[in-house]
């Protein structure tokens, strides 16, 4: 299909920010929120996907429980299309546009923006808006290295906390290529650090507890300055590549649930 004709299916469509993820709590102040970007593909005229939106919803409950004391709120971002369409960057468009609906919404709290897939990589591309304060990149699609090609920018990554996690038997993105990324980001912005999730796919199901516990440790204690558990810290505080290899530990969070 023609480039032209994968933006004009898109064109009548807008995004959307939904309902809240969870139980609302009536009298409770909005301190944070937490967008969830799914997952996309690399040029498409189709729809978003109903299956990537629910893919993230278990993530998104589970962050809204740990935060109820502070006011969390998540929403799962409905783009207009679920491709990624070229230099349109049509899912990190929408991502800014509900960095800034949530603004509009919420006011003046911090926002994480949490993807998975190319909503990841579109996470990564509109952390930049000033209300963004961390960003959640699980399992990020990246382009292959093209010397003919600018790489992903990381500039706009200076002044936020930064978590990737990537599984290594990443089979539809390469996990080397994010922590090629999480390199150039880490020289730019020292808050950045990159799990890996030894024999995990793409869809990081292995290990989905650990993660969604990571994911919880890391929003909470980069919105609401929580402290991090010990491997989080460690892995933000260590110099490449120890802090961008870091494995995820089978069982990881159990201590703090109990």
């Amino acid at each position: 299909m023609a480039h032209s004709a994968l933006v004009g299916a898109a064109g009548g469509r807008t995004p959307r920010l939904g309902r809240p993820v969870g139980a609302s709590h009536p009298g409770t102040a909005v301190g944070g929120v937490v967008l969830l970007l799914p997952d996309g593909e690399v040029a498409s005229a189709r729809g978003a996907s109903v299956r990537a939106h629910a893919a993230l919803l278990p993530l998104g409950r589970r962050l809204v429980r740990a935060g109820r004391g502070e006011g969390l709120v998540a929403h799962v971002v409905r783009y207009r299309g679920r491709g990624w369409n070229g230099t349109d960057a049509q899912l990190a468009s929408d991502a800014s546009w509900a960095v800034a609906e949530a603004v509009r919404r919420y006011g003046d709290v911090p926002i994480c923006l949490a993807g998975h897939g190319m909503g990841a990589r579109a996470a990564l591309r509109a952390a930049g808006h000033p209300a963004v304060d961390a960003v959640l990149a699980l399992a990020p699609w990246l382009p292959e290295d093209d010397v003919a090609a600018e790489p992903e920018p990381v500039r706009q990554l200076v002044g936020r906390r930064i978590l990737i996690v990537h599984g290594t038997n990443d089979a539809r993105t390469d996990p080397e290529l994010s922590y090629r990324m999480a390199e150039r980001a880490k020289k730019a912005n020292r808050d950045t650090c990159r799990f890996e999730v030894h024999s995990d796919g793409h869809a990081l199901r292995a290990y989905g507890d650990e993660i969604r516990a990571l994911a919880a440790d890391f929003v909470l204690g980069s919105l609401f300055a929580r402290p991090y558990a010990r491997p989080l810290a460690d892995a933000l505080a260590a110099p490449p590549p120890l802090g961008l290899r870091m494995p995820l530990a089978a069982g990881f969070g159990q201590a703090r649930r109990r």
